[in-house]
């Protein structure tokens, strides 16, 4: 090879596929991004977007990051397209670049579409095991598309819980969810019609909607006094005065929450000021790297606003491309 050539690492949907990570692998990788960043050592640049058209059709989002342990920077690209499932396609579709941090020099591109979905569904279960009751026993899950299938196997990996509710918009869309977890977890998924009978009494809340617009749908009074509640839909669905029962409110990255940032469920708490740096308990990486504690009793009910990391993302390419190098389902693609 002469000296000037460079090869990249190419790994695509299949090549993913034929050599998975298991769901220990894939909250493994996580948690140790989050313990990075709790440790000072990664770069986690806020979230930027393009909006081609108008944010009804859709955006995209450029997540941007640099995890020191592991010696990758990475950008990665992704749409997020809300009505995709009328074309059959995904609602994210994705791609992740990682760079040798030391020279500029790519060393990967791997498919980042299911990355996204893993990602999110690891941080909200790993929030769960830092922040909800260790005895949590009832799920209640709100949106069957994107995200959802992996918030509800990760977090029933970690609590093994004895009753999942699901509800969505679209029966069609939450009998086809709640299908796909009943073959994949071997038990039985309750449907819901209406999101209080999906709520009410859950220990575990998670709130993954597809709203067009804001809509203040999750009300304050269905949450139960101990509960942990994930709210993360793009556009808002939780009332106002949902933090006023909160005993601690956690994010992922404050820089990417705070005022002035588009779309979150927490929006309008943050930019009218109502929720501040001051006023939440902490990242969640501070937690999971020991600095700052997790729940300290029963009675806690804690918030998990996250907004998703460009070191997650960064963390699971990597161990995705370990495992598939080891079993040769990579493709080498000269880049010049």
């Amino acid at each position: 090879m002469e000296a000037n050539e460079i090869y990249v690492d190419y790994l695509n949907g299949d090549g993913i596929e034929a050599a998975p990570l298991s769901d220990a692998e894939i909250l493994e990788a996580v948690e140790q991004s989050l313990a990075a960043q709790g440790q000072g050592k990664t770069v986690i640049e806020p979230r930027v977007h393009l909006v081609p058209e108008s944010s009804d059709k859709g955006h995209f989002n450029v997540l941007r990051g640099y995890i020191q342990p592991l010696n990758y920077a990475g950008v990665k690209i992704v749409g997020d397209y809300y009505r995709n499932y009328e074309q059959g396609l995904p609602s994210e579709l994705g791609v992740l670049n990682l760079f040798n941090p030391d020279n500029g020099m790519l060393k990967a591109i791997v498919d980042a579409t299911e990355i996204t979905s893993m990602r999110t569904g690891a941080l909200t279960a790993l929030g769960g095991r830092y922040l909800a009751r260790a005895n949590s026993k009832v799920l209640g899950h709100i949106g069957a598309r994107g995200t959802a299938y992996w918030n509800v196997r990760l977090l029933d990996h970690i609590f093994d819980f004895e009753e999942i509710r699901i509800h969505s918009r679209r029966p069609e869309s939450r009998n086809a969810f709640a299908a796909q977890l009943e073959k994949d977890l071997g038990k039985t998924i309750v449907v819901t019609d209406n999101w209080e009978d999906c709520v009410v009494g859950a220990d575990i809340v998670v709130e993954a909607s597809r709203l067009p617009e804001p809509e203040p749908i999750l009300k304050t009074a269905w949450i139960s006094r101990g509960a942990y509640v994930v709210p993360y839909g793009t556009m808002s669905a939780v009332e106002f005065d949902l933090t006023d029962i909160m005993d601690k409110i956690v994010v992922d990255d404050w820089e990417q929450c705070k005022p002035g940032r588009p779309f979150g469920a927490l929006r309008e708490h943050v930019d009218s000021g109502k929720v501040t740096q001051e006023t939440i308990h902490g990242e969640l990486g501070q937690i999971v790297a020991g600095q700052k504690p997790g729940r300290e009793s029963d009675e806690e009910t804690i918030l998990l606003w996250h907004r998703g990391l460009s070191t997650s993302d960064i963390a699971l390419g990597a161990a995705m491309l370990d495992k598939a190098r080891a079993a040769g389902t990579t493709q080498r693609l000269k880049f010049r």
